[in-house]
């Protein structure tokens, strides 16, 4: 795919592409949402006293609660409530980690583990030769608490796999960290690859699995058609995310870690080619999704019905997720219904103060 140069500008707004129409998947709603979102909210407000007003009020406007219902539609209220309270705790360790330095990612990355590792209580890694606290801090405590709950009736294989893809989350946040301090900006294939880890969809697609009460064999996961079909969806989460974050990113100074930023340094084009070209990755991404469903293999009858439910919740993270992201304030603030339909973004200014 070529990209047309075009001469430097200071551009004050970009156009979205039409990603909610490209995608022709039926979007599908979990039917007691409203009310398991409501709960997991208070859940993660409730568990971080440590908040300012402003990031407590972001916790309701972020609607973690119904991004998980439109991604895990099938699922029953007592597991869909464990998977939304993963997924904001998700968004609170991203917006934790957006401003960390490596170390500081790196300790927090212990504290989570150690809370999955040792669910039953808390076990500060001092006594390894680390330096947590002896008072367990809020991470560790809700990351223990949605932990043990899942592990009731989640099944081997999922559980190991959401361990091990939540701990590659982590190490890729610390390459990112390192980066962003170093003012690196990651060449596009190695972006790539780090950024399948750093968009926590590995192990929410791990809960796909818990939340339908399946256990996939590794073979099954590790074949060539499975795998492409879980990049893809892992992909278009990705990069539309990096569209509709970027304009919030670019005002706080935090854009390196964004696929706009890396194909305007390398290929030296302006913001609107760079978004076009970015939006053509993900539909190109939603076409070879829609092809590879074609090309899943058979492993009897059995196994092939657990693969369709999970095939089925790939897709639904699709579909799910692109129309969630004009639901919640968190890249548009209460204009995302109206920048669905123009798909018009102003530019914000940028900020002096990125810290808030």
């Amino acid at each position: 795919m070529t990209i047309p140069q075009t001469s430097p500008s200071a551009p004050d707004h970009f156009i979205l592409p039409d990603l909610v129409s490209h995608c022709k998947f039926p979007l599908s709603v979990q039917p007691n949402a409203l009310a398991v979102a409501a709960d997991s909210d208070r859940w993660l407000d409730e568990g971080c006293p440590e908040l300012s007003p402003k990031k407590r009020h972001a916790i309701y406007t972020l609607q973690a609660g119904i991004l998980t219902a439109q991604c895990y539609p099938h699922c029953d209220d007592e597991h869909m409530r464990v998977v939304a309270d993963f997924l904001v705790y998700l968004f609170h360790l991203d917006n934790m980690t957006d401003v960390m330095v490596a170390a500081g990612t790196e300790q927090l990355a212990d504290l989570v583990m150690n809370a999955h590792w040792f669910p039953e209580k808390y076990m500060p890694t001092y006594a390894l030769g680390g330096d947590q606290p002896d008072e367990e801090p809020s991470a560790g405590k809700l990351a223990r608490d949605y932990w043990s709950r899942c592990i009731k009736d989640a099944k081997p294989g999922p559980q190991a796999r959401f361990k091990q893809n939540l701990d590659l989350f982590f190490s890729a946040v610390q390459i990112q960290a390192a980066n962003r301090s170093a003012g690196i900006i990651p060449d596009i294939e190695s972006y790539i690859i780090d950024r399948r880890d750093t968009s926590g969809c590995r192990p929410a697609f791990d809960l796909i699995e818990y939340s339908m009460g399946i256990d996939l064999p590794e073979y099954v996961l590790e074949d060539p058609v499975i795998v492409t079909l879980s990049n893809a969806s892992n992909d278009l989460v990705a990069w539309s995310n990096d569209l509709f974050s970027y304009n919030v990113e670019q005002a706080r100074g935090d854009e390196t870690h964004n696929m706009i930023t890396i194909v305007m340094h390398y290929h030296g084009v302006g913001l609107q080619e760079a978004v076009d070209y970015v939006g053509e990755l993900c539909r190109q991404t939603i076409n070879a999704f829609a092809e590879n469903l074609e090309r899943i293999p058979s492993w009897g009858p059995d196994i092939d019905r657990e693969v369709q439910i999970y095939v089925k919740g790939l897709q639904d993270w699709i579909v799910g997720s692109l129309h969630w992201s004009f639901i919640t304030h968190r890249y548009f603030g209460p204009l995302g219904p109206e920048i669905k339909k123009t798909r018009f973004v102003k530019l914000h200014p940028k900020k002096k103060n990125a810290s808030t």
